[in-house]
C-alpha cells in the first residue's frame, strides 16, 4: 500500500474544493455515474464450434490476392465501410446492433487449446487435453460466480451439448479450479437429440421433463435429502456426491413450477417466432438461450451449428473438406438466421441493450 503524506495545508485546500460544490454540482456528477453504469443483465455465448472462417463471415477480403480472399462477394451492410460475407445477408442489416473486433486472434493451432482461449481468456500451460478442477475457468462460471440468481435458476447454462475432440472432451467450458458449483448446468434442447455426431458421449445434464407431477418431485427430493446426513458427512472436499447433489437439488428446484421451467417449454413460444429462428439445432439452441435469460438466467453458452431436431448429423465449422459447399449451403445459412433472429427478438421485446451477445 502506498503511504501519502498529507500536509495540513493540502488536506485543508481539498477540503474547501470539496466544500465549495454546490448541490447541483453533486447531483450532477451523481447522474453520470449513474449514466455511466452498466446496463447488461444477462449475457448469451454464441460459439462456432471449430472455428468460423472470419474472410467468410464478417471479414470479408476483397482486396486481397484472389488465393487469399476465397469465393464468396462481400456486400454492405446498415453500417457505411462495413462488409460482411455474401451469405450473412440477415445479418448485415443488423450490423447496427455489433460492435466488430477484427484484431483478436492467438497462435495456437489446435482446436482444444484455442476453445480454451476463447472459453476462458488464458493460455493453456502445459497442454490441454482435457477438462479437470486445475483449469481456469470458463466465462459462464466466472459470471455464475459473482452474480447470484434468484432461487430455482442456475447461475449458468450451456447448450445443447459438451464439446468433444477425438473422443475427449474439451478443457474450457466448465468452472475448472472454481469447484462444481460453478460449473453451467447442461441442458439439451426439448424436441430431437442435439448433434447425432456427440450422443454416445455422456455428460451429467439436466433432464427437464414438462409433464412430471410436482408431488413426484418432492418424494424424490425428500427420499434423496434424508441420504445426505449419512453420505455428505462421510467425505472430504469436493467429491463426486457433491457434485451430483449440486445437480439434483438444481433440478428438482427447476422442476417445481420454476420460470426456467416455463421458459424450457418451447411449445409455449409463439410459432412463428420459433419459425423465426429455424427448425435445427442451431435455431432452436438460441431460441431457448433467450427464453432462459428472460427467465432470469445470468448467462447461457450456446453451441451454434447446423443440425436436424429429427436427428440428422450435425455440422460444425471445422471445414478441411468442402468448405466453400459447406459454409453456403449449411453452416452460414443456420447461423445468419438464427442470430439475426435472435439479436431481432431481444431487440422488440425491449432486452437487447440488457443482454450482452
Amino acid at each position: 500500500m502506498t503511504n501519502l503524506n498529507y500536509s495540513r495545508r493540502g488536506f485543508l485546500r481539498s477540503s474547501v474544493g470539496l466544500a465549495g460544490m454546490t448541490l447541483p454540482t453533486i447531483l450532477k456528477l451523481q447522474s453520470q455515474a449513474i449514466a455511466s453504469a452498466p446496463k447488461a443483465k444477462s449475457c448469451i455465448v454464441i460459439y462456432t464450434w471449430g472455428g468460423m472462417s472470419h474472410f467468410e463471415s464478417f471479414d470479408p477480403k476483397p482486396e486481397a490476392p484472389v488465393e487469399f480472399r476465397g469465393e464468396f462477394k462481400p456486400i454492405k451492410t446498415a453500417t457505411p465501410g462495413i462488409q460482411f460475407c455474401e451469405h450473412l445477408p440477415l445479418l448485415a442489416k443488423h450490423s447496427d446492433k455489433l460492435a466488430i473486433v477484427r484484431s483478436v486472434h492467438h497462435k495456437q493451432g489446435g482446436h482444444q487449446q484455442g476453445m480454451y482461449i476463447n472459453m476462458t481468456g488464458h493460455n493453456p500451460v502445459g497442454g490441454i487435453k482435457a477438462k479437470s478442477r486445475n483449469n481456469w475457468p470458463s466465462l459462464a462460471s466466472m459470471i455464475s460466480r459473482f452474480h447470484n440468481p434468484q432461487a430455482g435458476t442456475p447461475g449458468a447454462v450451456r447448450m445443447p451439448y459438451s464439446m468433444y475432440d477425438n473422443g475427449t472432451q474439451m478443457a474450457g467450458e466448465g468452472a475448472g479450479w472454481l469447484g462444481s458449483k460453478y460449473d453451467p448446468i447442461l441442458i439439451r434442447t426439448p424436441a430431437g437429440q442435439a448433434y447425432g455426431g456427440v450422443t454416445r458421449y455422456t455428460d451429467r445434464e439436466l433432464n427437464l421433463k414438462l409433464n412430471i407431477e410436482k408431488r413426484r418431485v418432492n418424494d424424490r427430493r425428500t427420499l434423496l435429502e434424508q441420504l445426505d446426513n449419512t453420505l455428505g458427512q462421510t467425505q472430504g472436499s469436493e467429491t463426486e456426491y457433491d457434485r451430483i447433489d449440486h445437480y439434483r437439488r438444481m433440478a428438482a428446484d427447476m422442476l417445481l413450477g420454476s420460470p426456467v421451467r416455463q421458459a424450457y417449454d418451447l411449445e409455449k413460444e409463439d410459432p412463428r417466432i420459433r419459425d423465426m429462428y429455424g427448425n435445427h439445432i442451431g435455431g432452436q439452441t438460441l431460441l431457448l438461450s433467450r427464453r432462459l435469460v428472460e427467465a432470469g438466467v445470468p448467462v447461457v453458452q450456446a453451441l451454434c451449428s447446423a443440425g436436424d431436431l429429427a436427428g440428422g448429423g450435425g455440422d460444425n465449422w471445422d471445414t478441411h473438406r468442402g468448405h466453400f459447399p459447406k459454409m453456403k449451403n449449411r453452416l452460414l445459412p443456420v447461423f445468419d438466421r438464427a442470430v439475426s433472429a435472435l439479436l431481432a427478438d431481444l431487440d422488440t421485446r425491449g432486452m437487447l441493450d440488457e443482454t450482452l451477445v
